[in-house]
């Protein structure tokens, strides 16, 4: 995907292949082998901190030239998975394959990491980490299926809770306690959690696929959720009505999901390569939900199942397909129109049925999102709103920085 629709795009300030030269601004690793598993919530200031599906956590730094050269080199005892670093603290988290957390503080020249303790968290691989500053609480979620919250201090387990499905998306919102937990049955699951204890609040299942991202955004008390589904639904959470956007802007799985909060702006990147920026002042509807019909409900015409109406009209029953717009049951003579639906999501051309195409404006057709190609297959992101630069790893073992100011201001 290489369109690009609005006044401007973002500025690509580096863009390398990981195992040769490190320019400035962002890390560049030699002989790298294996991709980046994730990034860290600082990765332009210094240290940038960097682990693999391999034993070793390494810590680079922003030498004098210019350049980032390696400080620390630590040798885990099982497969790194996830990390989670706090630059406030110094505080480094590390999910092990073995189920492991282990904890560790960085010096202040960064040239130094000291280890604080290790929570035996999971059974299996941890999949997510959180660390929560205002209650000293480590959140992570495992292949056990256990979601499971420590105490930073002690040590000690406060309390667990079994999801569905593996959890592959963790967000919590601190002023609330509420923790939200994506799995990758496609179930997004809200919890209550207390100091040791946790309630069920609900369950949230709109994708076909399971969840790859969660962002939180506390202020509009929205949540976001990417799937393997190629879509984003917007879950209005604090408006206490039960309404659901879907965005659709990707062809292939949501990847990562960034939140700008001064600006209101949505940006998921994909494994199709695809960077979008979704405007979220815009007023969108929720998508209507599909009728079931035996027939046209156009022309009238018998879909393929509807043997007694075939018998009695003498004609061969048709395929049945839905309107995007109006959500009716339609054959492909009486939808034969395409168009793209901005206003309910859908940002590329998508069917319709002829009626509904004639009523749609060219105003209703004006994109709500730009596109943008990053030319690499993002695994990781991260996301600096006071700088406006995006960072994005992909599996061609590739670091790429962005400067996003042109379209997120």
């Amino acid at each position: 995907m290489s369109i690009w629709r609005g006044p401007s795009s973002p500025t690509l300030l580096q863009d390398y292949p990981v195992p040769w030269w490190f320019p400035q601004s962002i890390l560049q690793l030699r002989n790298l082998s294996l991709r980046v598993l994730s990034l860290p919530d600082r990765v332009w200031k210094n240290p940038v901190l960097r682990q693999w599906p391999s034993l070793t956590v390494r810590v680079w730094l922003k030498r004098d030239s210019g350049q980032y050269w390696p400080s620390i080199y630590h040798v885990m005892p099982s497969p790194c998975s996830c990390m989670s670093f706090n630059p406030e603290t110094r505080r480094l988290s590390i999910g092990l394959d073995n189920g492991t957390i282990s904890e560790f503080i960085l010096s202040e020249d960064y040239n130094k990491m000291t280890p604080v303790k290790n929570y035996q968290a999971h059974q299996s691989r941890v999949t997510m980490i959180q660390f929560v500053l205002e209650l000293e609480w480590v959140l992570s979620t495992g292949q056990d299926k256990q979601f499971a919250w420590h105490c930073s201090e002690s040590g000690q387990r406060l309390g667990g809770y079994r999801t569905s499905a593996v959890a592959s998306g963790l967000q919590f919102d601190v002023e609330t306690r509420h923790v939200f937990i994506g799995d990758q049955s496609g179930q997004v699951t809200i919890l209550k959690l207390e100091q040791e204890n946790c309630t069920l609040v609900t369950t949230f299942r709109g994708h076909t696929g399971g969840v790859t991202a969660l962002c939180w955004d506390p202020v509009q008390q929205v949540l976001f959720s990417g799937s393997s589904d190629h879509s984003v639904i917007m879950w209005n959470i604090g408006g206490r009505k039960g309404t659901a956007i879907e965005l659709q802007g990707h062809n292939d799985k949501v990847q990562a999901l960034s939140y700008a909060q001064h600006t209101r702006q949505l940006i998921s990147c994909g494994g199709d390569g695809g960077i979008v920026v979704w405007n979220m002042d815009v007023e969108r509807q929720e998508t209507p939900e599909w009728l079931d019909s035996d027939s046209c409900q156009k022309c009238d015409q018998p879909f393929f199942w509807n043997f007694k109406q075939m018998w009695d009209s003498k004609k061969i029953g048709l395929r049945q397909h839905h309107c995007r717009k109006c959500g009716k049951a339609v054959c492909g003579k009486c939808s034969s129109k395409r168009s793209p639906i901005p206003l309910m999501g859908f940002e590329f051309e998508v069917r319709v049925c002829d009626s509904c195409h004639e009523a749609i404006t060219d105003e209703e057709r004006a994109p709500t999102a730009t596109f943008h190609d990053s030319k690499h297959n993002i695994v990781h992101v991260h996301f600096d709103a006071t700088r406006g630069w995006l960072l994005t790893s992909g599996t061609d073992k590739v670091i790429k920085l962005w400067d996003m100011t042109p379209v997120v201001s």
